[in-house]
């Protein structure tokens, strides 16, 4: 993607008006809905009166969000009871990708799915176009080569530091770091502490990219953002001294302060030992701040995005490939396209869509007005995504367009990068290894 795309990004995300109060209700009931109609009934958000049904997909993720997204189901069935949706989610540890692509393998791609890798799908024949009456729904809709395919959920949400606040007190820690070194050090207070610093849910792999990204942000993505197409050109390598920069504080970061049981421990069971006092903190989304709220509504917790060492703050946060999209077997039925263009209007008109973003602590992507109550956390993510100081960026396998990598390399540099820190492994020995597998990659995907 070229430097002036991304300035652009940049600006639209800047001019968005989003209203988060702090004392209204979870909904947008004051608030007008879209005008948008699919032309076969009077409200846009009514399926048409015939038997229909069809199948939906969605990343399991974390319990909030497959909770709210099972409440707007069944709110849509509740008013459409002539509607059948065959919901079914990832359930796995293994990558959503690698189970999507089973699901293709055996008949069962879904007509309606939540989409991470577009660009995979898309070139695979597997999706349509989002449809033109619903686009109007969305503030923003990134393209892939030109076309519009998803229909964004949330928007990119940054990741940072959720800290037990009682953690950071009994290890003397009365200000947040403004560098980098300043984060290390805390790191050092905590452990003192006895607490394990950091827990991580490194037994699904797709957390792994976590802190990968906050690293190549750092070091590499916020220097250069084009990093992506440079190393597909064989002009950019792994080996790189940024790259080696955000590996080796990977590395050093997992050796010293992450929890031992980082392999063996899920995502769902971060918020649990954060909250139960046996870690002291966790690098995260906002999706997380409900599960932790849930686990011990008394937990005390504060968020921050890590500075890097010049004391800037780069956050995972410019607009991915990501959304509800359509299958293009599903389309070929124009009654399921009408109950699928009534799901899609119905999930984000403001009534439906205030409660999910308050389950999950989430962005609009709408260009109606969404208000939702927000705590001190949230509060927080939103002046991050406002903040024109701070560096918006996306991560290793988030690009698109010219900086998408091979889709199957991200989980394998996951697992490198996990194999690296378990066997104490030399960092530039390691990045041979993944320049070596993305050229193959790379050139697999060109045959």
């Amino acid at each position: 993607m070229a430097k002036k795309s991304l300035l652009q990004i940049v600006s639209v995300i800047l001019s968005l008006t989003v209203v988060l109060t702090a004392c209204g209700g979870n909904n947008g009931n004051n608030t007008a809905a879209p005008s948008n109609n699919t032309g076969t009934t009077d409200n846009p958000t009514d399926a048409p009166k015939k038997d229909v049904s069809f199948t939906l997909a969605y990343a399991t993720g974390d319990p909030a969000t497959k909770q709210a997204i099972e409440t707007t189901i069944d709110a849509f069935t509740d008013k459409n009871p002539h509607v059948k949706i065959v919901n079914y989610s990832e359930t796995t540890s293994a990558s959503y990708l690698d189970w999507l692509k089973t699901k293709d393998a055996v008949g069962q791609f879904p007509d309606l799915v939540e989409m991470r890798d577009t660009k995979v799908f898309v070139d695979a024949g597997k999706l349509i176009e989002l449809p033109e009456d619903l686009r109007g729904l969305f503030s923003i809709l990134p393209e892939y080569a030109g076309k519009v395919y998803n229909a964004p959920l949330t928007g990119t949400a940054p990741q940072g530091i959720i800290y037990s606040k009682k953690a950071y007190t009994d290890a003397g820690v009365t200000e947040l770091p403004k560098t980098y070194d300043e984060f290390l050090a805390i790191q050092d207070k905590l452990a003192a502490t006895g607490i394990s610093p950091i827990v991580v849910g490194g037994k699904d792999i797709f957390h792994m990219g976590f802190w990968t990204n906050f690293f190549f942000i750092n070091e590499v993505y916020s220097k250069d953002p084009d990093w992506n197409s440079k190393r597909t050109a064989k002009t950019a390598s792994f080996t790189d001294a940024g790259m080696v920069q955000a590996v080796t504080d990977y590395k050093d970061l997992f050796s010293k302060y992450v929890d031992k049981g980082w392999l063996s421990t899920a995502d769902n069971q971060t918020a649990s030992i954060l909250v139960s006092g046996k870690a002291a903190q966790l690098f995260s989304g906002p999706w997380m701040f409900g599960q932790i709220a849930e686990a011990d509504p008394s937990f005390e917790f504060g968020f921050y995005a890590i500075p890097d060492r010049s004391g800037n703050v780069n956050i995972n946060q410019l607009p991915n490939l990501a959304g509800w999209s359509l299958s293009a077997e599903g389309a070929k039925d124009p009654d399921k396209v009408e109950a699928i263009k009534a799901f899609i209007t119905f999930f984000f008109q403001p009534e439906q869509y205030g409660p999910y973003l308050a389950t999950v602590n989430g962005i609009p992507t709408t260009s109606a007005e969404v208000t939702y109550e927000t705590g001190e956390q949230m509060k927080e993510v939103m002046r991050l995504v406002g903040d024109a100081s701070a560096n918006k960026s996306l991560g290793l396998a988030n690009w698109y367009g010219e900086n998408a990598i091979p889709p199957q390399f991200r989980n394998w540099y996951y697992k490198l990068l996990q194999e690296m820190v378990l066997k104490n492994g030399d960092v530039t020995e390691y990045m041979k290894k993944a320049d070596a597998e993305y050229d193959s990659n790379v050139k697999a995907n060109q045959q």
